[in-house]
C-alpha cells in the first residue's frame, strides 16, 4: 500500500514501481529478488564508493543491515584484494525498502564492486544469493518463485548460486541462468 492524496491505495505491481526509476548505465546499482512473506519482489540495491580524505573511512547503510554490509566489505577486501579501506562506502535499498534476508548479499556485493570499479551492472541481469565468509555463494529459499518474477519483469539473465542450478525444475522461458561459485564470479559479471 502507499499513501496518496486519496488515502491508502493498493500497489498492484510493486516490483514494476520499484524498478521504474532505476538508472541505466550507471555504476553501483543491482537488481535482486527478495521475498516479502510468500510474495517475490524485485528491489534495487545502490552502492557508492568514493575515495576518502579521512584516516577512518565512513560507512553508511540505509535499508540494508549495517553489519551485513561491513561483512561483505571485509569479504571483498580479503578475498579479492580490493582496498575498500581507502573508500567511504554508502549502501542503499532504493524506494525506502528494508532488505533483511541474506539472499541480497550477492547483489549488494556486485553493486559495491560496480561502484568501486566504475563498471555498470548489465541492466538485464538480476543477482540472488548469500555470500559466506570464504567468499562462496550460498543457495537461498524460494528460488523458483524469484526466477519467475525476474522473467516476468523482463530480465534476461539471473546469477544464482551454482549449487541451486540443478535443483531448478523449470527455468522460466527467456531467462538464462548464470551460476555463481564465489565473489570472483561477480567480477566476471562486470566483464573484469
Amino acid at each position: 500500500f502507499e499513501m496518496g492524496d486519496e488515502g491508502l491505495t493498493e500497489i498492484e505491481k510493486p516490483s514494476e514501481l520499484l524498478l521504474s526509476q532505476r538508472p541505466k548505465g550507471v555504476p553501483g546499482n543491482c537488481a535482486v529478488c527478495v521475498m516479502e512473506g510468500s510474495r517475490p519482489l524485485i528491489a534495487e540495491i545502490q552502492a557508492l564508493c568514493a575515495v576518502t580524505s579521512y584516516p577512518s573511512p565512513r560507512r553508511m547503510s540505509s535499508g540494508i543491515d549495517y553489519n551485513r554490509t561491513a561483512l561483505l566489505l571485509a569479504v571483498l577486501e580479503k578475498r579479492i584484494g580490493l582496498r575498500f579501506s581507502t573508500q567511504d562506502v554508502y549502501v542503499n535499498a532504493a524506494g525506502g525498502m528494508r532488505l533483511v534476508e541474506p539472499a541480497c548479499d550477492a547483489a549488494c556485493a556486485l553493486a559495491l564492486l560496480s561502484s568501486y570499479k566504475e563498471e555498470p551492472v548489465p541492466e538485464d541481469l538480476i543477482v540472488i544469493g548469500e555470500i559466506g565468509l570464504s567468499g562462496e555463494c550460498r543457495t537461498v529459499s524460494c528460488l523458483e518463485q524469484r526466477l519467475n518474477e525476474a522473467a516476468r519483469l523482463g530480465f534476461a539473465r539471473a546469477a544464482i548460486p551454482f549449487r541451486a542450478v540443478d535443483k531448478i525444475r523449470k527455468t522460466p522461458d527467456g531467462l538464462a541462468i548464470v551460476p555463481l561459485r564465489s565473489v570472483f564470479d561477480l567480477l566476471a559479471l562486470l566483464g573484469l
